[in-house]
């Protein structure tokens, strides 16, 4: 923590000594307790949950000088305890974003770096926010902005492990060896339309012990559309290519309608598909669809039972959500039902069970203290099938599968100037 603080201010000083147009310094502390009691997977018969409290502390740069803009973010994040009190050593410190973007002209800009990438509804880009850790890649970006409701970017990652003098194998710690995509955006009245093209790339050592590297494309396509209280949106994705030497054929769809009934509530209704494989097909093909680099914590139910580090390569799934919404003043509510099933086949053994693999409750509340102060609570509720218990591979579905969270976030601007 000490080098970070004294990076910190070695900037400072760099900056305080250019003409600079804009210094921002803002920090962010964020403690989570948790109840963990079936979270991710279901809770062995008789088990018990977990309770702790983890915490993410940022401090950030933000400088803007003609045409350069830059940025740093430094990012500790433990678990309370996890730490003697009298160590002077800590490992959780990271460097969470730092990167710079060169202003070429009103239209086009590079930006290199340690950043986050996120976009549309952050299902297949997204920064993880609710993670702790949160994500972020080293890429490079080229953004071309031709006016305000037309957007460009294309993006280039190549990762290795070390700067070595040999092609070695690549472990994979970024999830992916190189990417290339291009993101669009346009907005033309009500409608909003996105598209994404995403080549990504697995290192790997093959059969016979060579050296590969597979790509998998992401193809697809996001709209938006607002007219009076109504908001709906939908999306379609198709992922084909090989990953480790494995044809992929795999889809995704989704629809969600929201209905405003007064300034302080509102409804919702959606729907995602994300297609499997069943569990008796021997087939090598890839059939299961990755939702890849997104925030999968905001899809399909907060109790992360799919597509955060586990479901990959499963029996896809069918999600069918309600959302109730209230929000007036300084609190809001939230309350979103989810009706969870498989959308290939699963197997006890040779017996086909059933597709349902039950209902989730997610309950949130949130208040602002104060511009720089944020409360948030919740409570989810996992009630599942015997079906849930073979995609788990183990857990009770009759045992008291919840979450339980309360989380306060400081966000306090500490430092701000502009010069001309």
């Amino acid at each position: 923590m000490k080098k970070i603080i004294f990076s910190g201010l070695l900037i400072i000083s760099i900056i305080g000594n250019t003409n600079s147009q804009q210094l921002d310094i803002s920090a962010e502390l964020r403690p989570r307790y948790e109840n963990k009691h079936g979270f991710g997977t279901l809770l062995a018969t008789d088990a018990d949950g977990s309770n702790f409290i983890s915490q993410r502390t940022r401090l950030n740069f933000d400088f803007k000088q003609d045409n350069l803009i830059f940025k740093m973010s430094l990012q500790n994040v433990r678990v309370w305890g996890d730490v003697n009190t009298l160590s002077s050593d800590d490992t959780a410190n990271a460097l969470h974003e730092a990167w710079a973007e060169a202003v070429l002209n009103d239209k086009i800009s590079l930006k290199l770096g340690r950043q986050e990438i996120a976009y549309d509804d952050q299902r297949i880009f997204g920064s993880v926010d609710w993670a702790q850790q949160a994500r972020s890649h080293d890429a490079f970006l080229f953004k071309y902005v031709p006016n305000a409701k037309n957007r460009l970017d294309i993006g280039l990652a190549l990762n290795s492990d070390s700067q070595s003098n040999l092609d070695n194998l690549y472990s994979n710690a970024a999830g992916y060896k190189a990417f290339q995509y291009a993101w669009y955006h346009g907005d033309f009245d009500n409608l909003g339309l996105s598209v994404l093209l995403l080549n990504t790339g697995i290192e790997y050592l093959d059969n016979i012990n060579e050296q590969t590297l597979d790509y998998m494309q992401t193809i697809g396509s996001r709209l938006t559309y607002k007219f009076d209280k109504f908001n709906v949106n939908g999306a379609a994705y198709f992922q084909t290519g090989k990953s480790f030497d494995n044809k992929v054929s795999a889809s995704y769809f989704t629809g969600n309608l929201s209905y405003k009934i007064s300034s302080d509530i509102s409804l919702g209704l959606g729907y995602e598909y994300l297609s499997g494989k069943d569990q008796d097909d021997v087939d090598t093909d890839i059939k299961s669809f990755m939702p890849l680099f997104g925030t999968n914590h905001k899809f399909n139910g907060w109790m992360d039972y799919f597509y955060v580090g586990n479901h990959g390569g499963s029996v896809g799934l069918n999600d069918i959500s309600f959302t109730f919404s209230y929000q007036k003043d300084k609190f809001s509510a939230k309350l979103v039902p989810h009706l969870f099933s498989s959308v290939a086949n699963i197997y006890d053994g040779s017996t086909k069970m059933d597709n349902n693999l039950g209902t989730e409750i997610d309950l949130t509340f949130g208040y602002k203290i104060s511009e720089d102060i944020l409360l948030n609570a919740g409570y989810s509720k996992m009630l599942s099938t015997e079906s849930m218990e073979i995609i788990k591979v183990g857990g009770d579905s009759d045992e008291n599968n919840s979450w339980a969270w309360v989380m306060i976030t400081f966000k306090p601007q500490l430092f701000s100037t502009k010069q001309q």
